[in-house]
């Protein structure tokens, strides 16, 4: 069974496939090509762009969308295997995945971290039990450890503004409220090495991502002519940028530090004088929702550098194209 819930399913390849087939339907919409298709959607979190765009991928070329919401509308879903099921957790995914196969073509999980460490993350207890146990191609809507689909979406706007994926492109942390996921950061980084960028990825001491992801972007770099580089001087990794990413995350678990307060790194928040170190053709993409004046300044926001909108039109576009993929293969 073919699945598409991380960047390793699809691999340097896939993913120059993915993005050539949404770059061609976007010059030229295909016709029904998902009729009599059903696409079963269950998510654990809430969402406005990928829950929008995955609906509006099936409805527009003739398929349709079911959409559940765990523990409201569902049962809520336990994935533990041998838990004892006393608690609030009704049904089992042993039972209720293989169930929804009978009666969609496909499954669609958005299931996030749930704060146990980067251990854990990498697990990605939810979406691998999805994998496990369906009887239909499973695709991620994010998940503990990677949003699969947010890092093509990125790289088709990289490759729609430059002509290329083969630029350089800065990653950078960006301060929060709170510790966040890596899954939005492991994508881009995973994305951009498959399609053979040059990432510099910026973040603050003990804000490393996982050695695991680390690897494997490491491995698709040396596979396709891509170079990584890691640093904690953001002014360095924004130095003639093509492209500039921030998003928030949370700190290493093996660093063993606690989140510092946002005060602490009002310096790392995007801003003109930021972009302005970049290239002249830079971009600044993001994936949304964005905390306006705490992560990036509205100066980048609203200046010449923002594609945010145009990044998340992407969205439909990968979407429907991994979508059609895994169908094609049925």
């Amino acid at each position: 069974m073919k699945h598409f819930t991380r960047i390793s399913d699809l691999g340097p390849d896939g993913v120059r496939r993915i993005l050539a087939q949404a770059a061609a339907w976007k010059q030229e919409r295909p016709g029904p090509i998902f009729r009599d298709r059903i696409l079963g959607m269950v998510f654990f979190n809430p969402s406005l762009r990928t829950r929008t765009s995955f609906e509006a991928a099936m409805l527009r070329h003739g398929g349709h969308a079911i959409v559940l919401e765990v523990g409201a509308g569902t049962w809520k879903l336990e994935d533990r295997d041998g838990a004892v099921m006393d608690q609030d957790r009704a049904e089992h995914v042993r039972e209720g995945v293989p169930v929804l196969g009978r009666y969609a073509d496909l499954l669609a999980v958005r299931t996030f971290s749930g704060g146990q460490g980067d251990a854990v993350d990498e697990i990605d207890p939810v979406i691998s039990a999805f994998r496990r146990f369906s009887t239909v191609p499973v695709l991620s809507m994010e998940s503990a450890r990677e949003h699969p689909h947010q890092g093509l979406a990125d790289l088709l706007t990289v490759q729609e503004t430059h002509g290329t994926t083969k630029v350089p492109v800065t990653l950078t942390w960006a301060p929060h409220i709170k510790p966040l996921p890596k899954a939005v950061p492991n994508s881009f980084l995973l994305t951009a090495a498959a399609c053979g960028a040059e990432i510099r990825v910026a973040h603050p001491k003990g804000y490393e991502l996982a050695p695991e992801v680390r690897a494997e972007a490491e491995a698709y770099a040396a596979a396709t002519g891509g170079k990584i580089i890691y640093t904690n001087d953001q002014d360095a990794a924004l130095e003639g940028s093509a492209a500039v990413y921030a998003k928030a995350w949370g700190p290493s678990t093996a660093s063993g530090i606690e989140a510092a307060p946002m005060s602490d790194f009002g310096g790392w928040m995007p801003t003109a004088a930021h972009m302005a170190k970049a290239a002249k053709e830079a971009v600044f993409l993001h994936c949304l929702p964005v905390r306006r004046n705490l992560e990036v300044h509205d100066s980048v926001l609203d200046g010449p550098w923002s594609r945010v909108v145009d990044e998340a039109e992407n969205r439909f576009h990968v979407q429907r194209a991994t979508i059609h993929d895994l169908l094609s293969q049925l």
